[in-house]
């Protein structure tokens, strides 16, 4: 099987290491079969597509929606990078799963509108699936309604000409879409178990996702209830895709 490639934006190095642990483990691949590039290290490098099965997105904490001007050099850079490759890969329609930072690259290069209305504070949500959601092979598997970790300081307002919404949550109405048949993005993250936000609340204790002194109450609510289901969306892409 040909491995899947994965565009991290972390500096962190802990935080990096950990989503590409989760990435591959709820994948049910071995690390070898996840190539890994780390876009806020260096410049993206050519990326030959039919080397891969598919492409994975982790989070990180660009917002695709703030000012230019107010934007890092190395967060410019790599935007520009997205965009050359989405080109290849919204025109062949190539495997693609974004997550929480897949909304801000698939999601504006489509032409959705990504902005601060529905942003989602660090913790648990209910995702809820559409009917497109429940029939989508991608979520195979998966109950009309499941919790998952969500913390984003923005959200599509609007989806993409010709995207179809999969799911929702109370205070986010996109809670992930598909654009074409193998395109995807997700507001939430499928890879995070509580060990994961729990160091990722650690980490970005102070990048204004919540006050730096509420960092253990955000931590034991995000302990009140299991999230299970979301890694399974990982193992579905690898079972589809990989070839």
């Amino acid at each position: 099987m040909k491995p899947f490639l994965l565009l991290g934006t972390r500096a962190e190095d802990a935080a990096a290491d950990s989503e590409y642990e989760a990435f591959y483990r709820y994948g049910g691949l071995p690390a070898e079969q996840v190539h890994r590039v780390r876009l806020e290290a260096g410049p993206m490098p050519a990326i030959d597509l039919d080397a891969y099965s598919g492409i994975l997105v982790g989070g990180g904490p660009f917002n695709s929606s703030d000012p230019d001007a107010q934007k890092s050099a190395v967060q410019l850079r790599v935007e520009r990078e997205f965009v050359t490759l989405l080109d290849e890969v919204v025109e062949r329609d190539f495997p693609f799963l974004g997550a929480c930072y897949g909304v801000g690259t698939l999601g504006t290069y489509a032409g959705g509108v990504v902005d601060r209305r529905y942003g989602e504070a660090v913790g648990l949500t209910t995702v809820e699936l559409t009917q497109e959601g429940l029939a989508d092979p991608l979520l195979a598997g998966l109950p009309p309604a499941f919790t998952a970790f969500v913390g984003h300081k923005e959200g599509m307002r609007a989806l993409p000409p010709g995207a179809v919404r999969l799911a929702f949550s109370p205070r986010a109405p996109v809670q992930m879409f598909r654009l074409r048949s193998h395109l995807y993005a997700t507001q939430f993250h499928p890879e995070l178990d509580l060990a994961g936000l729990t160091q990722r609340v650690e980490v970005y204790r102070d990048y204004g996702y919540f006050a730096a002194s509420e960092a253990d109450d955000v931590v034991t609510r995000a302990a009140a209830r299991p999230v299970t289901w979301p890694m399974r969306i990982l193992r579905n892409f690898v079972e589809l895709y990989g070839r």
